[in-house]
């Protein structure tokens, strides 16, 4: 018997990680009784802008949105696209809730769950943007294999982005980091890493709202790493491949 397992998130088909925390307030278990009936991802079909938004608006998809502050500020900054966040932690939801309610968003879509069990259910080519910002690293070897970047959910997410759409991944773990570089360069036919410089992943994006977590990495000493990767069309894939498939910061590009 060994204890490395084979397996990834899809595979497994387990959720790891708390799914409640401290005691809720009356105030939070008011929103999740009254907000979240009226707001939340059906729990069976197809998963689609109209279907959520009455419209085909573009739509965009946060794994794991935390307390909801960057879902809610990119979904405030585009009142014209539509947003769906998935998260499992009670008391996380409850908070997102608060957000949605006091800035007048009626473009959210939450699923207090398992992020997968609606990507899955999204039509391919349907995204716009994918964001998983600041995932449970999983440190240990041992549990590698419960990272959310890995080769099985990278082709779903490769999968439900149009072409051009782009994957936002945040983290200030370095192997988290090392790691995420490895999986994604194993995806140069489907991804394109859009930074141009070292500096470009080290800079909060334009457009990027940092999450209450990443604030917190920074004010703790930690450094949070950005990384924005493009998918890529079909007629993309044969023009430049070589030039995707070494990293951006070679010797030769210094």
């Amino acid at each position: 018997m060994t204890a490395f397992k084979s397996g990834d998130p899809l595979t497994l088909n387990r959720l790891y990680g708390r799914s409640s925390g401290h005691k809720l307030r009356n105030s939070q278990q008011d929103r999740l009784d009254r907000l979240l009936p009226q707001i939340q991802v059906p729990a069976e079909g197809e998963i689609t802008a109209a279907s959520l938004f009455g419209e085909d608006v573009p739509l965009h998809f946060e794994i794991g949105f935390g307390s909801g502050e960057h879902l809610a500020s990119r979904a405030d900054m585009l009142p014209n696209h539509g947003f769906i966040g998935a998260e499992p932690f009670l008391n996380g939801v409850a908070t997102a809730l608060g957000h949605i309610r006091d800035q007048h968003l009626a473009n959210v879509r939450l699923w207090r769950g398992d992020a997968l069990d609606v990507l899955q259910r999204i039509p391919d080519g349907a995204l716009t943007f994918l964001y998983l910002l600041h995932p449970d690293p999983w440190p240990k070897a041992r549990h590698a294999k419960r990272r959310m970047v890995n080769d099985r959910p990278v082709d779903l997410f490769a999968a439900k982005l149009k072409g051009g759409g782009e994957f936002r991944l945040a983290t200030d773990d370095p192997t988290y980091l090392s790691w995420s570089l490895m999986v994604m360069q194993h995806h140069a036919a489907q991804f394109e890493w859009l930074a141009e410089r070292p500096g470009d992943f080290l800079e909060l994006p334009g457009g990027w709202i940092e999450t209450r977590y990443g604030a917190k990495s920074r004010r703790e000493g930690r450094r949070p790493y950005y990384l924005r990767y493009r998918r890529i069309r079909a007629d993309d894939q044969c023009a430049g491949a070589s030039f995707r498939s070494r990293a951006p910061f070679s010797s030769s590009s210094k």
